[in-house]
């Protein structure tokens, strides 16, 4: 509506003779418009805006407010873009960690506890996630995953209760879900049959506690409370086989550290940072497992 008002206000503007801008009134008296015009020579009276002018009075001015929105768009966009052409790097270890990138957004806060050649130590402060069940037989069946994920991506971008378009943020965790019921210590217990996988988005931490609830059923919104993990890093693309090689490395690297510990009926989480047509090598994943340390 205001782009309309301005469009209207810019045609008028452009309609107004250039005489009329600097006309105080209107003489009274026709005869002595007469011998005004005569006495300053054989200037002729102004004459009507014709249909043509007009016509292109209007398209300066609907050029005018294209302008102005497609700068507007443009300008939007080359921020978005910028977060994936400029992107942040972690702290390499190796040759592969690094060419490894992930996008300038918003991602889970953690502080480094420890480092070794394999994996790393982090204590992660506690943030929100909206999260859904994968269908699919295996964990990362190419169905399932699409399913959760435009699950979790309509109700980020506006498939709430708000209508709020909410940004985009790193990583999309996948993490596998304990049969009868698994307690990770979130405001809920989330439940699910042996094999099942869950798919969760990291929520803004600018909402805090106060997100718009989901207006699809499958998506619910928790919290997850701070935590100590062990991460080792990967780049290429995720499948079941990599994860289950991944996981059993993680583990057995885990077994001669001497200050921390795999922690009991503790699951293996994947976190995968990239948008799908970023290059293989160039992706970052994280294979995570929840520890404790054994020294307290």
């Amino acid at each position: 509506m205001a782009h309309l008002c301005d469009l209207c206000l810019n045609t008028r503007l452009l309609s107004i003779r250039p005489s009329s801008i600097f006309q105080t009134g209107s003489p009274r008296n026709p005869s002595a418009t007469t011998a005004s015009a005569a006495e300053k020579g054989n200037a002729s009276p102004p004459r009507s805006r014709s249909a043509l002018e007009t016509r292109i009075s209007l398209v300066l001015a609907l050029a005018f407010q294209a302008s102005s929105v497609s700068q507007r768009v443009l300008e939007d966009l080359a921020r978005e873009t910028a977060k994936y052409a400029f992107p942040r790097r972690f702290e390499a270890r190796n040759l592969e960690e690094a060419l490894m990138s992930v996008p300038d957004l918003e991602t889970v806060k953690f502080r480094v506890l420890k480092r070794t050649g394999q994996y790393e130590i982090r204590e992660v402060e506690p943030y929100f996630i909206a999260e859904t069940t994968m269908p699919g037989k295996t964990r990362f069946d190419f169905n399932g995953s699409s399913q959760a994920f435009n699950a979790l991506a309509s109700y980020l971008f506006g498939k709430n209760t708000a209508g709020e378009q909410m940004e985009m943020t790193t990583p999309v965790f996948t993490r596998k879900v304990q049969s009868g019921g698994e307690k990770m210590d979130m405001t809920t217990p989330v439940s699910g049959d042996q094999g099942k996988w869950q798919m969760s988005f990291v929520m803004p931490s600018k909402y805090g506690s106060n997100l718009p609830l989901p207006k699809d059923p499958s998506v619910a919104i928790k919290e997850v409370p701070r935590k100590i993990v062990a991460v080792m890093a990967f780049s290429g693309f995720v499948t079941d086989e990599d994860v289950k090689r991944r996981e059993s490395k993680l583990r057995e690297a885990l077994r001669s550290d001497t200050q921390f510990q795999v922690k009991e009926d503790a699951l293996v989480e994947v976190a995968q940072f990239n948008p799908p047509f970023t290059l293989p090598f160039t992706r970052r994943n994280e294979i995570t497992l929840e520890v404790e340390d054994k020294t307290k």
